[in-house]
This record gives structure tokens, sequence and C-alpha cells, in this order.
């Protein structure tokens, strides 16, 4: 294996120079750096990793640590969030929680000893205490984590005006929503508080079907079955996400329900994917890219030790299409 003294003797310049060109230290000319790269090439020399991490005291690798990147949602925010780091010159480690605590811990544990510079976490367990490391940055998003911990999501309560609003304008009456489980702390309950609050400003009933967030498809279907069975005058449902919303969709038929003219569906969302294979479906859209780039900034902020708010609210869209 070539080493930095090999590298300075085909370039013929010091160690010294090679390792500022290599750190991109000080005044360097083109010229200058042109040799260092034309040796580094000509040898094949990799720099030694270990070495310089432990010199600089970071590993310039940040932990992604997400429920699953199956959901589309997730799956464009780790794209977005990926991309935004590549930029800022980071790397990333990805793990999937699947919801389970001991998954979750084991993934934080080991990126810990991968000795990661920072954390990005969507997942949802509450209370893990390895977050509580001393001095490790950590961004949720769309996730209360610890009261350290500042949070970045979209505005959930009034993508949830927006939605309920939306099928009453519409002419719907009974409607029914979905989302988690009500004990599960996140930003996302507020989609069912502005629905409450909307149904009942029209003097209207909310009603809740609560689904847990990685549960199968097959327990899903059971859930969303006992809508119609037990709501046969069910007129719109207002879905917790986007592919629960296109399950609904297709259950609709086998009641004899049909989206769009006899029961209205609009689901929450809204990514790039699901609105090139579903256009029909009316959704609310959270800004991924801005939701990406803000929690990365935050993360910068919370590296170099500057203060940063508790919750960053991003504003929602609506996708104005057949369904809803």
């Amino acid at each position: 294996m070539p080493k930095l003294e090999d590298v300075a003797k085909r370039a013929h310049l010091s160690k010294t120079t090679v390792s500022r060109v290599l750190n991109k230290r000080g005044y360097l000319s083109q010229k200058t750096i042109d040799k260092v790269y034309q040796a580094i090439e000509e040898l094949d020399y990799h720099p030694n990793v270990v070495a310089r991490q432990l010199y600089k005291n970071k590993t310039d690798l940040i932990g992604i640590l997400l429920p699953t990147v199956a959901n589309p949602f997730f799956g464009e925010l780790t794209a977005a969030l990926e991309d935004r780091l590549y930029q800022q010159g980071f790397k990333v480690l990805i793990g999937n929680s699947m919801n389970n605590p001991q998954k979750e811990a084991d993934y934080l544990q080991q990126l810990l000893i991968k000795q990661v510079d920072g954390l990005i976490v969507g997942a949802h367990n509450q209370g893990i205490q390895q977050y509580r490391h001393q001095g490790l940055p950590v961004v949720a998003i769309d996730r209360v984590m610890n009261q350290d911990i500042p949070v970045v999501a979209s505005d959930n309560y009034r993508g949830g005006q927006m939605a309920t609003q939306r099928l009453i304008e519409h002419g719907a009456c009974k409607i029914i929503h979905t989302n988690g489980p009500h004990d599960l702390a996140t930003p996302a309950q507020r989609r069912r508080q502005a629905y409450e609050d909307v149904m009942h400003a029209h003097n209207l009933q909310p009603i809740t079907y609560e689904v847990d967030f990685n549960v199968s498809t097959q327990v899903k279907d059971q859930v969303f079955r006992r809508i119609f069975e037990e709501h046969s005058n069910v007129e719109a449902i207002f879905a917790s996400n986007d592919t629960d919303a296109v399950q609904i969709m297709q259950l609709a038929s086998q009641y004899g329900r049909h989206v769009p003219e006899d029961l209205l569906v609009i689901g929450y969302d809204g990514t790039k994917m699901v609105r090139e294979l579903v256009p029909q479906l009316t959704t609310v859209v959270q800004p991924i890219d801005k939701m990406a780039r803000t929690a990365v900034e935050i993360l910068q902020k919370r590296l170099h030790k500057e203060p940063t708010d508790k919750e960053y609210l991003l504003p929602v869209t609506l996708w104005e299409s057949q369904t809803g």
C-alpha cells in the first residue's frame, strides 16, 4: 500500500504540502494541487481514513433512522436527506426500525459504535436512552423523541383542516378519519385534532379508527373492512397516509362503493411516486424536499453548537384531484 511519503516523493513535494492538499488547508497553487492528485492517481493511493478521523475528531458520517424506506414518504425523505447530506460532504448510514423498539435501540447502538457525527431520526419509539447520548447532535422529523431534540414537521393541523373542510364542502357529512394510536407522541396527531375541530365546528360527529403504522396490509385490511361494515352510510374517508387511502379505495369496490361517485377519499403525504401512479387521489402534500433541507440545516447548527428552536413547521398544500 502506497503511503503519504510515496505520494510526496512522486510529486516532488514535502509530506506537509501533500497533507495540506488532502486536508484543504491554507493557500495552495493549482499546479501544486494537480501534482498531488496526479501522484495519487498514479500510485492508487488511499488516505488512512481512520487516522484522518482521529485527527479531525469527526467521521463525516450521519445516521438516518426511520421506520421503513418501503413506505413512499420515508423512501423519498431518505433519498432527499441523503442527497442533501452528500452535498454537505457527509456520507450516511441508514437503519429501518420497523416500529420495533429493540431493533431501533440496536441500530442506534451500532450507529454510536460507528461514531457518527449526528443523527436524523423519524422512528416512532420514545424513551430510548441512547438518544440522551451527551453531545450527539440529533434532529427528529415528524416525531417527538425527547424534549431537547428539535423537530422538523409539516403543518399537520393545517393539513387536517384542509382535508376535512374540502370533504364537507363537497357535501359529505359522515366522514371517518384513520390515524395512528392516540398515545403515539407525533405531530401527525394534529391531523386528528384538526379533523375533530372542523367536524365539531360543523356540528358533525368525528369518528376515528386507529391503525398502527407498521402493521401488515392484512391487519389494516381488517380495520378498513370494519369501517364499511360498521358504517355502511360512510360518505368520505380522510386517511392518515396515501398508501392507506389507496388500500381503502381498492377495498371500497368490494362493498359496492365507487370513488368518487358515492365515496370521497383524501390521503396524506403526496409523494411524487403516489401522485404519478395514482394521480386521481386527492391528498395533502408534505414538502419532503424542504423538510430534508431544513433537517440538515438544523443538524449543521447542532454540530456547530448553535442554538435551535424546539420545532420547525413547514407549510402543506392540497393536491386537488378526483377522489375528494
